[in-house]
């Protein structure tokens, strides 16, 4: 379903721009605004649970800031006054014939999110064959606890698949594959045998530990044959664990940053914001060993949804209305109501002046509660702008061909200090073709993304990924420029040709909880672990003795529906 549909997945929808439905019944267990992907998650968990759920939008479509939109639309959105310089206050209903006198309303504002949009050269036709990702670039390990989820929800029912292609890494000026199995190892000619061996040594420890954890019957790791890493190496850092094993640098580039996905330089250990340590790093690896096996037609570790990443809230949203949940979009929450003797949560107020109520209310990211105007008694924490966490520059392209030949979906790592000795962060760059609807044939859609201290340098880091790739026409007429690839000869292929570009920076913000409940922003992350985590403590602190999505009885072969690129 496409982003800019104004129907909603249940009975109730909204109606005609600046004629809003009246609601009823007018008190709910929950009462959640935006339909990004957190909010999507815990209005499903709140309505599987049984709870009387409803869920909001001011946006005339699903998503919020998880959405897939149009390609044309994508630039205005960035600059609506929702992300202008200054905060934005929500348009505010005429004053309702009787004010309560038990609770008062705290008016809502709306944060700067996105900025510095920039877009270059000339937008093809047919534009309306694109979808842009707002959360991009983002894929999906198969084996992910959000695949697991969407299995045991039932959204999976909603949405669909393909393979990532091939992962490659940017090393010393050239594209270098990352092998996903023992096979692709030995086929590699650019490692030597003595770096092949380390390889398949390291690997097949590494596969030891991940057994003896699984190894059940009361029996121990050594009974059962098993050699587990010792405990205090576990808790080094991860890097350094693959330099004790001998591993060269790329090999460990590829593992840290392919495989693991770290964002951040994680061979300083001293400077990195986010250090990876070995316990983790083996879990990703395990995790990245049983996708490459999980599902038969998957081509890979990674798969991506048809359509787009807003398909995923949108799987979500239509499991809680099968659960009763009520979907109103276009609706614009415009203050909060709080009861003035405890200062508690009673509900929201509606562009509408209709006054909705619950003691529990999440928001989207992008709404604060400036404190200035906040009464004293009554708490806003995560509603004025203290839980920005930083920036990932963004930047979207349309290109002319492939980064690879032969090859439709392709992930694309830049590590840390491959472009720019003061590149602290990796470039993760997704290529997308036609084969995932999200581009007309011939043409490529391609995400590039970086976590920064500020746009500049972010931006910086974006530009220098994409002259790495594309080939950038000059005003003075196209220039030959190759992309070498180590499998191939000394002339490389012709870069892609670039078309069309837009770069601009995100501000992170991190969820909250208190006398209401804020979402998270799209994180940094190339996948969902992270967010899909915030989300699960955000239901638990609400609903303590319920299950994050109660389990219902799985198939006994689970279908994926993952196909290889046509």
């Amino acid at each position: 379903m496409a982003a800019d549909i104004e129907t909603s997945p249940s009975a109730s929808s909204s109606s005609h721009q600046n004629q809003y439905p009246t609601i009823d019944p007018t008190t709910f267990d929950l009462i959640v605004c935006g339909t990004g992907l957190p909010e999507s998650l815990l209005a499903a968990a709140a309505a599987s649970a049984a709870k009387s759920v409803l869920h909001l939008d001011p946006n005339p479509f699903y998503g919020s800031h998880f959405t897939s939109l149009p390609l044309a639309s994508l630039s205005s959105f960035l600059e609506l006054p929702s992300s202008s310089h200054d905060s934005s206050p929500v348009p505010h209903p005429p004053a309702a014939a009787e004010d309560s006198s038990s609770y008062e309303a705290v008016d809502l504002r709306r944060l700067r999110l996105y900025s510095d949009v920039e877009t270059s050269g000339n937008f093809p036709e047919p534009s309306k064959g694109f979808l842009a990702d707002l959360p991009g670039p983002r894929i999906l390990y198969c084996a992910d606890a959000m695949v697991d989820l969407l299995l045991r929800s039932g959204a999976s029912h909603h949405v669909e698949f393909k393979s990532v292609d091939a992962t490659l890494i940017f090393w010393e000026g050239k594209l270098c594959a990352v092998p996903d199995s023992r096979q692709a190892i030995f086929r590699d000619r650019t490692l030597g045998l003595a770096e092949k061996n380390q390889m398949m040594k390291f690997l097949k420890l590494v596969q030891g530990h991940i057994d003896s954890d699984q190894c059940g019957d009361g029996g121990t790791a050594e009974e059962d044959g098993f050699v587990r890493i010792p405990a205090e190496d576990l808790e080094m850092p991860f890097a350094d664990f693959l330099r004790s094993k001998r591993l060269p640098p790329k090999i460990r580039a590829m593992i840290l940053y392919a495989i693991t996905l770290a964002d951040y330089d994680q061979e300083n250990a001293e400077s990195s914001e986010k250090l990876i340590v070995t316990k983790d790093g083996i879990k990703s690896l395990a995790l990245y060993t049983k996708s490459v096996s999980r599902f038969p037609n998957a081509l890979g570790a990674f798969i991506y949804p048809m359509y787009g990443h807003g398909e995923l809230p949108q799987a979500f949203c239509r499991c809680a209305a099968v659960k009763g949940a009520i979907y109103v979009l276009h609706m614009p929450v415009c203050a909060l109501l709080f009861d003035k003797e405890t200062g508690k949560c009673k509900g929201v107020k509606l562009a509408s002046g209709q006054d909705i109520f619950s003691h529990q209310v999440v928001m989207d990211p992008s709404f604060e509660a400036p404190s200035s105007i906040s009464p004293p008694n009554v708490a806003c924490e995560g509603l004025n702008g203290s839980s920005l966490s930083g920036k990932v520059a963004k930047g979207v392209c349309i290109t002319g061909s492939s980064i690879l030949s032969d090859s439709s979906n392709v992930l694309v790592i830049f590590p840390p200090k491959s472009l720019y000795s003061d590149q602290t962060t990796t470039i993760q760059v997704l290529q997308l073709s036609s084969n995932v609807a999200v581009c007309p044939p011939g043409l490529f859609v391609v995400y590039l993304s970086t976590p920064c201290d500020d746009a500049i340098s972010g931006k910086k880091h974006i530009n220098g990924a994409m002259n790495a790739l594309f080939h950038i026409t000059n005003v003075d007429g196209p220039v030959t420029c190759h992309l070498s690839t180590e499998n191939e000869g000394s002339e490389g292929e012709d870069k892609p040709a670039l078309k069309w570009s837009l770069v601009y920076s995100q501000e992170l913000k991190q969820a909250s909880l208190g006398a209401v409940c804020s979402s998270p922003m799209p994180d940094e992350n190339l996948d969902y672990r992270n967010i899909l985590e915030t989300t699960k403590k955000l239901f638990t602190a609400m609903y303590p003795e319920e299950e994050f999505f109660r389990a219902i009885p799985a198939p006994d072969s689970a279908e994926d529906d993952s196909s290889q690129p046509e």
